[in-house]
Formats: C-alpha cells, sequence, structure tokens
C-alpha cells in the first residue's frame, strides 16, 4: 500500500519532538506540506532542521506558536490559513495525587489537552467541509479508557477528545472529511528510558530493561514492549489517507493491545 498525500496540507500540533515530529516526518514522507508546530521559533527551527535532514525532498513549514492562546491560534492560521489534514498532538502529562489536583490544574489540562484542539477544529473544519475533503485527528491515550489513579485529570482530558471526536464527525457527516481520535499506548518518547532505568536493573541492556518494564508495571500490553513514535505515525498517516475514507467517528487503537477491552 503507497500512501500518497502530495498536494495536501497538514498541521500536526507539538511536533518538535517525540510522537508528533514522527508524525510530520510520516506524512513529510507521504508527500504532504506539513506545518511544524511548537512555541518558539528556537525549537521549532531545530526541528525542521532535522525532519529535512530526514526527508529532503519533504516540505516543512516553520509554524512557532503557542496554539493554547487566542493569540497564537492567530498565528497559526496567518501562516497556514488553510489545511487539508489536522492532527491535534499537542499534550501535556503529569502525575499528581487526585485529591491534591487543584481547580487551576484541572482548567490547564482541560484547556491544553482538549480545548486547544477543539479551537483549531472549529477554524479549519469549515474549509475543508467546504472543499469536500479533510482529515482531523485528535491524539488520545490508553489513559482515555484506562484511567490512571496517579493522573486523572490527565485521563479526563484523554477521554474527553473521544467524545470531541465523535461530536465533531457528526458534524462533518456526508462532507468528505472524516474525524478520528487516536488511542496510543505507553510509547518510547523523550525521558522515557530514564523513567525505565528508574524502575529495573540499571545494567540491563535497553531492549531487556523496556519488556521487564512492562512485564512489571505494564503487564496489560500484548506487545510487551514499548510502542515506538514511527508506529504511531503509521496510523496518523494512514487514516490521513483515501484509503481511510470509511473510518470517521472512531476511536482506533495503537495501544500494543493494553486497553483490555474489545471496544474503546
Amino acid at each position: 500500500m503507497k500512501i500518497e498525500l502530495a498536494g495536501r496540507t497538514a498541521l500536526v500540533t507539538g511536533s518538535t519532538q517525540g510522537i508528533g515530529a514522527a508524525i510530520a516526518l510520516g506524512l513529510g514522507r507521504a508527500g504532504a506540506r506539513v506545518g511544524v508546530n511548537g512555541r518558539t521559533t528556537e525549537s521549532v527551527g531545530r526541528a525542521v532542521a532535522t525532519l529535512r535532514e530526514q526527508a529532503p525532498d519533504a516540505e516543512f513549514v516553520a509554524v512557532a506558536a503557542d496554539v493554547t492562546t487566542d493569540d497564537g491560534t492567530r498565528t497559526a492560521l496567518q501562516v497556514l490559513p488553510d489545511v487539508d489534514i489536522l492532527v491535534n498532538n499537542l499534550g501535556i502529562f503529569g502525575s499528581r495525587p487526585a485529591l491534591e489536583i487543584t481547580d487551576d490544574e484541572w482548567r490547564r489540562y482541560f484547556e491544553t489537552n482538549v480545548l486547544t484542539g477543539v479551537r483549531l477544529t472549529r477554524a479549519y473544519l469549515p474549509g475543508m467541509k467546504l472543499r469536500g475533503w479533510g482529515r482531523v485527528q485528535y491524539i488520545a491515550s490508553d489513559s482515555a479508557v484506562a484511567i490512571p489513579a496517579e493522573m486523572i485529570h490527565y485521563g479526563m482530558s484523554k477521554t474527553a477528545l473521544l467524545a470531541v471526536s465523535r461530536g465533531f464527525a457528526k458534524e462533518a457527516a456526508g462532507t468528505g472529511v472524516t474525524v478520528n481520535s487516536v488511542i496510543a499506548g505507553p510509547t518510547h518518547t523523550g525521558g522515557v528510558e530514564d523513567f525505565v532505568y528508574s524502575l529495573v536493573d540499571h545494567d540491563l541492556p535497553w531492549d531487556e530493561a523496556q519488556r521487564e518494564f512492562m512485564r512489571r508495571h505494564r503487564p496489560n500490553s500484548l506487545l510487551q514492549r514499548l510502542i515506538e513514535p514511527e508506529e504511531i505515525a503509521n496510523l496518523v498517516v494512514y487514516l490521513s489517507s483515501t484509503f481511510a475514507s470509511a473510518t470517521t467517528g472512531g476511536a482506533v487503537r495503537v495501544d500494543g493491545g493494553y486497553v483490555d477491552a474489545i471496544l474503546p
């Protein structure tokens, strides 16, 4: 299956590193013109330079803007007034005992992880509907379904994305635009190796260490290893293509079998 996205423009929020950068790279390699987003000119510039080294024939556009704010969203819209593919990847996470989560933290998680994607969808979806083609995706998490006791504010925000994506899919019904959420499982992103080695034997090679970590601390995983960002990106690229034209309103899992359920 060769996915061809030439002529399409994409925006991936929070794409200077990790899953977002892998998604930007995957879309670029498939031929899309990709907006790479981060808060600062410096971080976006470094990310774009790295992506261009990895995919010299791809077109990457720097979108330095804090899209959690109205001003930042306006800046992003000035750089990319219209997109065909919107990937709402930006998100924050952290652990906190449930009874210590303040009102301000609840609001920050909702506004960053949920409302940012809603705002951008509201800005870009009308143009997609008018053109009769578009793809909107929200990067959710296994935490949307298996709420972690140590960060229920994060879990709440990812659960909300499942509802948001389903609702916007109904708004886009019959227009040629699809809207989906992607349930990502435990992923090998920045800092995770230090975290893994804080819980398992430091002398173990990485492959053995991550498997030991998954066995002891993430036993639900059927993959029994961490997911690589590129594996998340592969699903996002597919959902961005014409091959996924009948997939909409879904919560599509790339979680390594972590969620112990047949349906999300």
